[in-house]
């Protein structure tokens, strides 16, 4: 007897104790019990009711057709058919020929907006209201990402569900994720897609050597992590709830089309937020500001705290990448780190905030005293107050943004060397093994050798009140904090050169001009930086 072929999603079902009918080819997946999603146990803080404020009435939803069309102005479209714009592939060929990392990370972005200016986007709309760019161009992204390399990234790399792949769907209201444990395998996978469900790869920079270089060369822009995800979606399906993020969001679409509605935030407390929302019904969101289909090649970006989602039309399917930034990058996470500081400080040298508190304080402070009307009430806040005014004078600015500055590097994807940069550095260094021994080991630096910094993200000064450490990127791994933060306690010989060196950038200076006060002492650093790859020199080794 001929054995009925089961999908995936229906044996996983199945396995995890549901039922599900069959699926036709037009027909959402079934539901199942709700999984965590990657392999994250979801924010319950992100769950609880608040009073919200409303919104200013600029920014409040729109009811009546009048309204509506108020509502439109807080979002922008532009046509970028007729502008001329290289595609990816030919753009990265082209970038790879500058030789100056803050200029290919301004070109890339521009590239991105095109034919919108960045200056005129970071007036008008970053961190403000979404904006649409249809361009009429399929090809635009052309080498970025496609079906065909996620299918070769699924086939020869250790892809785990939950960790680089979620499947997951949305059906008659409910968001569900379907991920079985273990590796993402083709067979399975695709049978997924097939049942109606949508795949979303989370760190394709994993796998994908364009989308590591394009994140490395963004996260320069935005002086902030660059992350981002994948989604393929089925014709006639929608993998994800109603629901805002707690980063700016760049939908580029890359194949198929997809139909999106976008929604202002539902109040002044949604807007900016620090974590995401979770799933939201269609009764608690409103009407859209945006309702658009993007096209291979168009641009769709929206702040942190707009409310979107995003489904496929019955004639094609929809690959995009969301590529995203400034995650907990806001000045309160700044001063999150600065306060605490500002406030050991305070204490270990103004006497003022060493005093005891008045003996009684706790008869008429606190919640159960909040209502009382009782002067020594307005005098233990009018104290409070002042202290906050003089913890000022103690705040360390500089180090708290050096505690901003390790993070950031931290969570930055290490460089991507163009072919000269590769041959003029450690990683062209012709050591090598020939007839049986070990060749051309050592690298001659010398007094009149040009140097310079790999790239204005290379490498950082930071302190931490003792000691003066280089906090760098070369040894980071593309996946996330895989590695621990990389530094080098700076001998006190070398500060001042490593400030000098980071600051000529992107000139190169001799090793000669390091203002260190002897030549074994310029020679050092300038070995060290070498062999940790920070530097490279201005000619390769094998034109000299």
């Amino acid at each position: 007897m001929e054995r009925k072929h089961m999908s995936a999603l229906s044996i996983y079902q199945s396995l995890s104790g549901g039922t599900k009918p069959q699926v036709q080819a037009n027909s959402p997946p079934a539901k199942k019990i709700k999984k965590k999603e990657n392999g994250v146990q979801p924010n319950k803080k992100s769950n609880k009711k608040k009073r919200m404020k409303p919104l200013k009435p600029s920014m409040r939803l729109s009811s009546s057709d009048e309204e509506k069309s108020k509502s439109q102005e807080y979002c922008e479209t532009h046509n970028g058919e007729g502008f001329d714009s290289p595609a990816l592939d030919v753009l990265l060929t082209d970038l790879a020929k500058v030789n100056n990392s803050r200029e290919r990370a301004n070109r890339l972005f521009q590239w991105l907006l095109h034919p919108v200016q960045d200056k005129s986007f970071f007036r008008e709309n970053w961190e403000k209201k979404p904006i649409l760019i249809q361009r009429q161009n399929p090809e635009y992204y052309k080498g970025l990402f496609s079906t065909a390399e996620f299918d070769r990234i699924l086939r020869n790399n250790d892809v785990q569900y939950g960790v680089n792949l979620d499947v997951t769907s949305y059906t008659n209201g409910k968001r569900e994720t379907h991920n079985p444990p273990g590796r993402a395998l083709p067979y399975t996978v695709w049978d997924f897609y097939e049942s109606g469900c949508s795949l979303r790869m989370l760190n394709p920079q994993s796998f994908s050597s364009t989308v590591w270089q394009v994140l490395s060369i963004l996260q320069e822009k935005f002086g902030s992590m660059a992350g981002a995800n994948v989604y393929l979606t089925p014709a006639r399906t929608q993998g994800f709830a109603p629901h805002y993020d707690d980063i700016e969001a760049f939908i580029l679409q890359l194949e198929g089309k997809k139909h999106w509605r976008v929604y202002n935030p539902r109040s002044e407390d949604e807007v900016l937020p620090l974590v995401s929302s979770p799933n939201f019904s269609q009764d608690e969101i409103g009407q859209p500001i945006m309702d658009v289909v993007l096209e291979a090649g168009d641009l769709l970006y929206f702040p942190r705290g707009f409310i979107h989602q995003g489904d496929c039309l019955p004639d094609a399917h929809s690959m995009h990448i969301t590529v995203s930034s400034f995650q907990r990058n806001s000045w309160g996470d700044l001063l999150l780190k600065l306060m605490p500081a500002a406030l050991e400080i305070a204490m270990e040298e103004d006497i003022e905030f060493r005093k005891g508190l008045p003996l009684d304080y706790l008869q008429f402070m606190g919640v159960q005293n909040s209502e009382k009307e009782d002067p020594r009430r307005d005098k233990f806040i009018a104290h409070i107050e002042g202290l906050m005014k003089k913890l000022v004078n103690y705040a360390p600015v500089d180090a708290a943004v050096d505690q901003k500055a390790r993070d950031f590097l931290h969570d930055c994807l290490p460089p991507v060397l163009s072919a000269e940069e590769k041959a003029s550095s450690v990683y062209g260094a012709p050591a090598r093994w020939g007839d049986g021994v070990a060749l051309d080991v050592t690298v001659q630096l010398k007094g009149q050798t040009q140097i310079r910094l790999l790239g204005a993200l290379a490498a950082r000064l930071c302190s931490d009140g003792d000691t003066v450490s280089l906090f760098y990127t070369s040894e980071n791994s593309r996946v996330y904090h895989k590695e621990q933060p990389k530094s080098i306690e700076m001998k006190a010989e070398h500060i001042d050169a490593m400030e000098f060196l980071i600051h000529s950038y992107p000139k190169f200076v001799s090793v000669a001009s390091l203002p260190c006060e002897t030549m074994e002492a310029k020679m050092s650093l300038a070995e060290l930086l070498f062999e940790k790859g920070l530097i490279h020199t201005a000619k390769s080794f094998t034109a000299e």
